[in-house]
């Protein structure tokens, strides 16, 4: 442990004490090493005890860091060690308790994917960026697109589509093309990838109240897969949708490095 004096501050409703700081590191040697030097610098504690959990890695790492802890309800601070970092701080090994202490916290709601696949086993699964369907031969798959029990796409031709949470509207949404969404929006991209029929079709906004229902048409020749974050459900059938407001997670985050700022300024990235 290090020598810091345990200056209690507020953090997303918890007690932030110095040394009750759990540290996560993704696989890569950059992480790794810069885990063992937070740790030499600040000491490590065990995740059911800390009152902030530091991820070190990209973007991947963080949602896999945020998955983790979602049970425990532990707010998490990100460190790029990584390539893109969107979600992330930049890196430095020092003042690492004041930064905690003046993070601004973000509070994100998960997608919940319940899907069904052609045997008639279910699954359930969380999505913090996206639930993506996804074609899984040569065929492109066609799916019905029915929202709030209303049917809005008959029948879409198309490699995939994808229904995004506002804080990952800017990854695989931005990608295929999809609308970039600020946090307060209360809206979810619904985007279609690489649609052939209707071809003009570029998705919509749709309310985040809004329950979507994914239904694979000739699911036995044109097999299809859905995938919430990563859950992986081959050979669905169907997969419906919908904002899970009983479920959120706290991230932090610099006061020059704001989500909701980050998000409207990759709207006027050229």
């Amino acid at each position: 442990m290090n020598d810091l004096e345990p200056v209690p501050h507020a953090i997303a409703g918890r007690e932030f004490v110095p040394g009750r700081i759990a540290f996560a590191g993704s696989a890569t040697v950059l992480a790794a090493e810069a885990r063992e030097r937070l740790v030499a610098l600040y000491g490590d504690c065990p995740l059911e005890q800390a009152t902030v959990v530091v991820s070190l890695g990209g973007d991947g790492f963080m949602l896999e860091t945020i998955h983790r802890v979602l049970p425990l309800r532990i707010p998490v601070y990100g460190m790029n060690c990584g390539s893109v970092g969107f979600l992330m701080n930049s890196f430095s090994e020092d003042e690492l308790p004041d930064r905690l202490a003046h993070a601004q916290a973000a509070v994100l709601y998960p997608l919940r994917m319940h899907a069904m696949n052609a045997d008639g086993a279910e699954a359930e699964a969380l999505a913090f960026n996206e639930v993506s369907l996804l074609r899984q031969l040569r065929q492109t798959s066609k799916i019905r697109v029915t929202v709030d029990g209303r049917v809005r796409l008959a029948e879409l031709m198309c490699d995939g589509i994808l229904i995004s949470t506002p804080a990952g509207s800017t990854a695989y949404n931005l990608s295929a093309h999809g609308t970039i969404v600020p946090l307060s929006a209360n809206l979810l991209p619904l985007t279609p990838i690489s649609a052939f029929r209707p071809r003009r079709w570029r998705g919509a906004l749709l309310p985040s109240t809004a329950r979507v229902l994914f239904e694979v048409l000739e699911a036995d020749k044109r097999p299809t897969a859905a995938v919430a974050d990563f859950t992986e459900v081959r050979d669905v059938i169907s997969v419906s949708v919908s904002e899970d407001r009983s479920t959120s997670i706290t991230v932090l985050f610099d006061p020059d490095r704001v989500l909701s700022e980050r998000i409207i300024a990759e709207q006027f990235t050229v």
